[in-house]
């Protein structure tokens, strides 16, 4: 190989790996959430917090619902099972009490409780009055125990989870999954919420701080969080052998020195 050619290999080899390079990088401009505007003196710190619609109970949820009292041998809305276990996932799912296709409950000694469209508080307020014409001093507890939400696409640890808690936001649950990769089109992520006449979608911006103030900050049951990966994923690879690469062509300029001199 004479000298100029070698000069031609060598500007093609170096090329190539400058274009593997380029392609496997994503711009931090795409990373980054919650990104400032271009005009500083649109800048804001304080979001107004919006009132956000409270869940409705649905036919076909799950209600864990426990009655606390002074006096618990006479307590005749205690566990219906009689283990007392109520401290594991699967526990709390089937000492449940499960919203019927007619929108009611049936409840100890009281019988149907009609729950349907219905909030969490509005039941509990409910089911304590009621109980108090039984059993003066208690304390009714209820929480949703299907408050599921599924994670797809461009996270890290995608999957379906269950929430502990009354309320979650958006970046709440980014960081049960992990976060999001490096290859998330954040500015477009979808939001998809069950609703009584089906299924309704929203397209959500990460990089805007105005996603704060949205009605879909914070999900409900059952809302599926979907990340489209960035158009150019498919060039890059994240997990690319470059060591590997960059040690092959370094040992071939070598040799190409070597044999040319």
């Amino acid at each position: 190989m004479n000298k100029k050619n070698g000069m031609f290999f060598k500007a093609g080899i170096i090329f190539v790996l400058a274009v593997i390079l380029l392609s496997s990088c994503v711009p931090m401009k795409r990373i980054r959430y919650l990104q400032d505007p271009k005009d500083k003196q649109d800048m804001r710190t304080e979001f107004d917090k919006k009132d956000t619609t409270e869940y409705r109970v649905h036919k076909g949820d799950n209600l864990y619902i426990k009655v606390n009292t002074l006096e618990d041998k006479n307590n005749y809305f205690d566990d219906p099972s009689g283990t007392g276990n109520y401290y594991t996932e699967s526990a709390i799912y089937l000492n449940s009490y499960t919203v019927n296709d007619s929108g009611y409950v049936e409840f100890p000694l009281i019988g149907k409780v009609m729950v349907d469209n219905l909030t969490i508080v509005e039941i509990q307020k409910e089911l304590q009055e009621l109980v108090n014409e039984y059993i003066k001093n208690t304390v009714v507890i209820v929480k949703l125990a299907n408050f599921r939400i599924s994670m797809l696409g461009e996270f890290k640890n995608p999957g379906k989870y269950v929430v502990y808690q009354d309320k979650i936001n958006l970046f709440e649950a980014i960081a049960m999954a992990g976060d999001m990769t490096d290859f998330a089109r954040r500015n477009q992520l979808l939001l998809i919420r069950q609703s009584e006449s089906g299924q309704k979608t929203r397209r959500l911006n990460l990089n805007d701080y105005s996603i704060m103030e949205s009605e879909y900050f914070y999900l409900m049951p059952n809302d599926i969080v979907y990340v489209e990966p960035l158009k150019g994923k498919q060039f890059a690879f994240s997990e690319f052998p470059y060591v590997l690469i960059l040690t092959t062509i370094t040992t071939t300029l070598l040799f190409l020195d070597y044999f040319n001199n």
